[in-house]
């Protein structure tokens, strides 16, 4: 409806510049068209462009609202039979009157080629994914695979330097957790041992490697005290991929075994 309000105002102004009939009845395309135009083209790109493409819209904008102002205050323009004529009694306001008619269909062809230019190339980002480590906590995704007595037990790291488990230790690894299955007084029932070697626990394979690990970090440490060179914790605990106060544990854990009393074989009938 505003498009239709603002044709007739055009189309006058148009013939009162010298446009033809045809010529005329196009005018409103010109401009009304590339303000459609920008409006799309603000809707689709981005950043500069779409700046760009409002700057457009609205100098449209006020370009149609002057000629509208005008056609309202010259009422020789509302005639049909209006031919040529001039748009202001002022000569500088005429001349910058038949300037801005005479210059908005040059404007749409440098505007709306560039404007659809564009949007033809525009090419949308493509959305980032979530930096790794900004993933949702995952007791927050799977509650159920959680128990109560796990909430607040943070999952130790296992480093890469620590030693694997071999096929040969498993038999011995399953009769301590049975042993331990046993002992315990909190469980009814002893659960037997799985037959296949595979079957044991996760939880035992992580506890049997932190404690190696453990075993081996204390035993570099006494090597490294012998040679007169002994880690700091630091050290000791970056060379096992584990913290610092790791590292401060197992050298007092370290120097506690070593000055325990050894053990000695007493001969027979010796005092």
């Amino acid at each position: 409806m505003a498009f239709r309000v603002s044709w007739n105002a055009l189309r006058d102004v148009a013939r009162a510049i010298g446009a033809d009939t045809t010529a005329a009845t196009l005018y409103p395309f010109v401009v009304d068209g590339l303000m459609a135009l920008a409006l799309v083209a603000a809707l689709v790109l981005t950043d500069q462009a779409r700046k760009f493409a409002l700057k457009v819209l609205g100098a449209y904008t006020a370009a149609s609202l002057v000629l509208n102002y005008v056609h309202g205050l010259v009422p020789a323009l509302h005639e049909h039979t209006v031919d040529w004529m001039r748009l202001a009694a002022w000569d500088p306001a005429n001349y910058a009157l038949v300037l801005l008619a005479t210059s908005l269909p040059v404007g749409s062809i440098y505007f709306g080629s560039d404007l659809v230019a564009k949007v033809l190339h525009h090419r949308p980002e493509p959305p980032q994914p979530a930096p790794y480590g900004e993933r949702a906590d995952s007791s927050a995704q799977h509650p159920h695979t959680l128990g109560t007595a796990d909430t607040g037990r943070e999952p130790v790291p296992v480093p890469q330097t620590a030693h694997l488990l071999t096929r040969e230790a498993l038999p011995q690894l399953t009769a301590h957790a049975d042993d331990v299955r046993a002992e315990d007084p909190h469980t009814p029932h002893a659960v037997p041992a799985p037959a296949d070697a595979h079957a044991v626990p996760e939880e035992a394979f992580e506890e049997a490697e932190l404690e190696r690990m453990r075993q081996d970090a204390r035993r570099a440490y006494i090597e490294s005290a012998q040679a007169a060179r002994p880690l700091s914790a630091r050290a000791l605990g970056e060379a096992f991929g584990m913290s610092e106060s790791w590292g401060r544990k197992q050298i007092l854990a370290a120097r506690q075994d070593d000055d325990r009393p050894q053990l000695t074989a007493v001969p027979a009938g010796t005092g």
